[in-house]
């Protein structure tokens, strides 16, 4: 699992992804959220760095972080 910026434009995909949720209802953009997801696990492919990659969002998303 990377750890490190790995993002070409990092700036500019956060923009992208603010424009994608513009007018969306909560529960639009929590399927937006939940099929992009889907779409960048499919290119990662691999079931090990996407467990840890599971495993440090949930840690990161614990209360008291």
């Amino acid at each position: 699992m990377k750890t490190t910026l790995h993002l070409q434009d990092a700036d500019t995909f956060y923009e992208q992804l603010l424009d994608a949720h513009g007018g969306l209802s909560r529960e639009q953009s929590e399927r937006l959220n939940a099929r992009l997801i889907l779409l960048l696990a499919n290119q990662v492919g691999d079931a090990r760095v996407l467990a840890q990659c599971l495993a440090a969002a949930r840690e990161s998303a614990a209360p008291g972080r």
